[in-house]
């Protein structure tokens, strides 16, 4: 007796449409480029903040650029945190406003604009250490080098002769940057709610920074400082430019896109300040500080391109 063997149906195989692909890749670029407005925004702070705010009050200047525009978020969206959010958001918060901004106005006040945000550019290098330890992620080596070439650029710039360091201001843009990167990546861990977009996550930590900088700025800065129409700008322009719109990109992109990529953006903002501090404010670089910021531009690029023979 024999057996009928029953040919078994051969599935198609699948494959993704050149159109299909072109349109994840634009899609992909497109959010790149919005998430990246986020730090080339944020690079316009050393400038605002030397020539328009006033002096010796960061703690007020971080206020005004959290507080009112998280108000805002959450009247437009109309959406609240619940259960365990409530805490998460007044974590996120502190990390990304509370602390954040204080020591951002604070370095910027300290250091020349160019070699302020340039601190902020060894930020991947946290971020990639904490995405191993908290998100659990397999580290991309391609990703990882590029961050220690941008750091490498970083030192450049922040170590070439006439940089005007200052004890003060190097640490409170290191922690500055510290407290950041830890705030993006519990953003990534801990993921937004379901139904709660990128604007709703940014009025949540706006507001609940502000909050945190209420006490603070009563305490050790007392009354708020004689406003006029210059500083009138300058605070709407971090307020909104800077606050809620940068932010707004910056967690849409932090929720789309690898943790790392996205931090290795961070590096636009040193460029953004250093290039107004060399246009608008008469700061100049030396060769190797030159040198040492188009080493980290190009770091940023290759960091957001990971090849697929490089990945670990």
């Amino acid at each position: 007796m024999t057996s009928v063997m029953t040919p078994q149906p051969v599935r198609p195989v699948q494959t993704v449409a050149p159109k299909a692909r072109s349109l994840a890749v634009g899609g992909t670029f497109a959010l790149i480029l919005a998430t990246a407005l986020a730090p080339m925004a944020w690079g316009t702070t050393y400038a605002v903040t030397t020539e328009f705010l006033p002096a010796d009050h960061p703690l007020f200047a971080a206020l005004l650029r959290s507080l009112p525009g998280g108000l805002l978020m959450i009247a437009l969206t109309r959406v609240l945190p619940h259960g365990a959010w409530w805490w998460k958001a007044a974590v996120l918060g502190v990390l990304n406003i509370g602390a954040f901004y204080p020591l951002l106005f604070l370095t910027a006040e300290l250091l020349p604009g160019g070699v302020a945000a340039t601190l902020g550019a060894v930020q991947p290098l946290i971020v990639a250490g904490l995405a191993v330890g908290v998100l659990r992620e397999r580290p991309s080596l391609w990703r990882i080098a590029w961050a220690v070439t941008g750091a490498v650029g970083v030192g450049l710039v922040v170590l070439g002769p006439g940089a005007g360091l200052g004890l003060a201001g190097v640490a409170a843009g290191l922690l500055g940057t510290a407290s950041m990167a830890l705030g993006v990546v519990l953003t990534k861990h801990w993921k937004a709610p379901a139904g709660v977009g990128p604007m709703a996550m940014t009025g949540w930590q706006l507001t609940a920074g502000g909050l945190f900088l209420v006490p603070l700025t009563l305490v050790f800065e007392g009354a708020p400082p004689q406003i006029d129409g210059p500083a009138v700008l300058g605070y709407l322009w971090l307020g909104t430019v800077g606050g809620f719109i940068a932010h707004t990109l910056w967690l849409r992109g932090i929720g789309r896109l690898p943790v790392t990529a996205t931090a290795l953006l961070i590096l636009l903002s040193p460029l953004v300040a250093a290039v107004i501090g060399v246009l608008a404010l008469g700061e100049s670089f030396t060769a190797w500080q030159v040198a040492g910021l188009t080493l980290a531009l190009g770091a940023l690029v290759a960091g957001q391109l990971n090849p697929r023979w490089a990945r670990s």
